[in-house]
C-alpha cells in the first residue's frame, strides 16, 4: 500500500495544482511515510503559468508537509484537513502581463484531486515586480499566515502576522481575502481588523516613540478602506527631545498594490493642541514616499508645538496659537528636520514669555510705547506686568531654518513688522522691521533725558505713530537681542531703491526732435 500511495499522491498533487493555476508544476521531493495514516513531506515546488514566459516560478516553496487518513487513497476527490508550509515566495508579474495569467478556475486540463480546508504558512513573501523605468518591485513580508475554506471562487478567511519595515512593528490582522484574481489583483476584495504594535518610530530618522494602532479595513486590494487609532504615548522629534503624548483618528484610502494611502482625514491631538491633516502618502520613483499634506492647527498652544519642535524647556512662549500650513516630506537617509518643507500661516494670540528677562523687555517697551516710562523703570524679572502680546505672520521652513514674512507682533502701545529667519537649533536669530510706538520719543523717557529728546519728537513722528524707528531681534532663541537698526534698511526700502537703480537717467542733451 505504501509503494502504491507514494505515486498516487505525488501524482494528485501536480494534478490539482496544474488544473487550479494552469501551470506546469516542478516537484523535486516528494516523501510518505505510513504513521498512523499517510504522513506526506515535499520540497523544491514550483508553478510556472503556461501562458506566461516567468523566469521565475509563479509560487515557490521550499517545504510542504500534510497528513491524510490511508482511507483518503479510496476518495476523489480528497480532503486535506490541513497544509503545512515554509517558506513561499510569489512573484506575480508586471501589471500588463497579468492578463494573461490563470484565473484559479480549475480549466488547466485535469481534475481537481483534492481539497484544503486550512492552510499554515511560515515566511510568505508576496513580490509585485514592475516594468516601469525608474520603480522599484513592492515587497511584502509575512511571517505567519493561516488560510481557513480554501476553493474556488470563494473568499479565505485569514490569519496574518507580518513585520512592519518601516516604523519596525508586529501586525496582526484577522479577515477574509478573495478570491483572488489574478489577472487583475487590486480588484481582489479583503476585509478584517487589524493591531500594529511596538512600532518604533525611531527606524524613521528626526522622530521616535513607540507607536501601537488599531482598526478595520474593508474593500478592494487597490482601493482599502481603512478607519482607525493611534496612540504614541512617548512621540519625540529629535531635535527636541522631549516627549509628548500622541494620539490620532484617521480614515485613509490605501492602494495594497502599491502602498499609496490617502489620508481623508487624520484627526491628532498633542496635549492640549488639536491638529487635522489631510492629504497622500505615495510611492516615490526611488523607493521610499512622498508625503503632502494640507494641515490646520486649532484649538491649541503654542507651547505644546514649542516643547515638540525645540529644544528649549520649558518652552519660550506661552499662548493660543492657530496654523494652516502645506507640508511636505520626501524620502530619503535625511533626518525629519532636514528634509521637511513647510509653507503657510499662523496667529498666536495672548502670548507671554516663559523666560523672565524676555517677559521684562516686553512689558518695559510696551510702558513705554504708552507714555508709562516711570511705569517701565520698575519692572525687572522679579516683578513682572506680564502684558501679553500677539503675533500673526508667514512663514516657510527649508533646511531646519524658518523665514517668517509680514511678521507682525503686537503689545498694547506698540505695533512691530519684521521680517527675518530662525534656525530649529536656536543658534540663528535674525530680524529686521519696523516699530510704531503710540508715544513720542521724548515719552519713552524720563528727567533730563526726555527733555533732551523733545526736540527730535517731530523727526519719529510717521505716518500717524508718536514715535516710528528701524529695529531688530537678532542673538540667539534663549538670549535674543533688542535693538535700532538705523543702518539696516527694510526689504521693501531696498526693492524700492533697485528699482530706482534700474530706471533710465535723463539725458543732459537737449531733445533733438522739439
Amino acid at each position: 500500500m505504501l509503494k502504491r500511495a507514494e505515486p498516487i499522491l505525488r501524482a494528485r498533487v501536480i494534478e490539482t495544482l496544474s488544473t487550479r493555476f494552469d501551470s506546469r508544476v516542478e516537484l523535486a521531493s516528494f516523501r510518505v511515510y505510513f504513521l498512523n495514516g499517510f504522513q506526506v513531506s515535499g520540497s523544491g515546488l514550483k508553478l510556472y503559468p503556461n501562458q506566461i514566459d516567468m523566469a521565475q516560478p509563479l509560487f515557490a516553496v521550499d517545504e510542504f508537509s500534510f497528513r491524510i487518513p490511508w482511507t483518503s487513497l479510496l476518495h476523489s476527490p480528497m480532503t486535506v484537513g490541513r497544509v503545512n508550509l515554509q517558506n513561499m515566495a510569489i512573484h506575480l508579474p508586471p501589471k500588463g502581463e497579468r492578463q494573461n495569467m490563470p484565473k484559479l478556475s480549475g480549466k488547466g486540463g485535469g481534475k481537481i484531486q483534492i481539497y484544503v480546508n486550512e492552510m499554515q504558512i511560515e515566511n510568505a513573501t508576496l513580490v509585485l515586480e514592475t516594468n516601469k523605468p525608474g520603480k522599484i518591485p513592492l515587497d511584502f513580508e509575512i511571517s505567519h499566515l493561516q488560510l481557513e475554506s480554501i476553493g474556488a471562487g470563494q473568499p479565505m478567511k485569514f490569519h496574518a502576522i507580518l513585520t512592519n519595515p518601516k516604523p519596525i512593528g508586529d501586525i496582526d490582522s484577522i479577515g477574509y481575502f478573495g478570491p483572488f484574481q489574478t489577472s487583475s489583483p487590486g480588484d481582489s476584495a479583503v476585509r478584517g481588523d487589524y493591531k500594529f504594535s511596538n512600532a518604533d518610530l525611531s527606524t524613521l530618522k528626526g522622530i521616535g516613540g513607540i507607536l501601537s494602532s488599531t482598526g478595520k479595513y474593508d474593500g478592494t486590494l487597490n482601493h482599502i478602506v481603512v478607519d482607525g487609532e493611534t496612540d504614541t504615548p512617548d512621540f519625540h522629534i529629535n531635535i527636541s527631545g522631549h516627549p509628548v503624548p500622541l494620539h490620532t483618528k484617521f480614515h485613509a484610502i490605501v492602494d495594497g498594490t502599491n502602498g499609496d494611502t490617502y489620508l481623508q482625514p487624520v484627526d491628532a491631538q498633542i496635549l492640549q493642541s488639536h491638529i487635522l491633516a489631510q492629504g497622500e502618502v505615495v510611492r516615490a520613483p526611488q523607493g521610499g514616499h512622498n508625503i503632502t499634506l494640507d494641515v490646520a492647527v486649532g484649538p491649541a498652544r503654542i507651547e505644546d508645538l514649542l516643547q515638540m519642535a525645540v529644544k528649549t524647556e520649558p518652552p519660550l512662549m506661552n499662548g493660543a496659537v492657530k496654523l494652516k500650513t502645506k507640508f511636505y516630506l520626501p524620502p530619503g537617509n535625511a533626518s525629519v528636520t532636514d528634509k521637511l518643507r513647510l509653507k503657510g500661516s499662523f496667529e498666536v494670540l495672548n502670548a507671554t514669555f516663559s523666560n523672565d528677562k524676555v517677559q521684562a523687555r516686553v512689558d518695559q517697551l510696551s510702558l513705554r510705547s504708552q507714555a508709562k516710562a516711570k511705569e517701565a523703570k520698575q519692572i525687572n524679572k522679579e516683578n513682572l506686568a506680564t502684558i501679553a502680546s500677539q503675533m500673526r505672520g508667514h512663514f516657510e521652513l527649508a533646511n531646519s531654518k524658518l523665514t517668517f514674512n509680514h511678521l507682525t507682533y503686537d503689545i498694547p502701545g506698540a505695533d512691530i513688522a519684521l521680517d527675518g529667519v530662525y534656525s530649529l537649533d536656536g543658534n540663528q536669530f535674525d530680524f529686521h522691521g519696523q516699530a510704531r510706538l503710540k508715544a513720542k520719543v521724548s515719552q519713552l523717557m524720563t528727567g533730563w533725558k526726555s527733555l533732551l529728546l523733545k526736540p527730535v519728537d517731530p523727526i519719529f513722528a510717521k505716518h500717524g505713530a508718536g514715535t516710528e524707528v528701524p529695529i531688530k531681534i537678532t542673538g540667539t532663541r534663549s538670549e535674543p537681542k533688542f535693538g535700532l537698526d538705523f543702518g539696516h534698511k527694510d526689504k521693501e526700502q531696498r526693492k524700492h531703491d533697485n528699482d530706482l537703480d534700474k530706471e533710465p537717467k535723463p539725458s543732459s542733451k537737449p531733445d533733438s526732435s522739439h
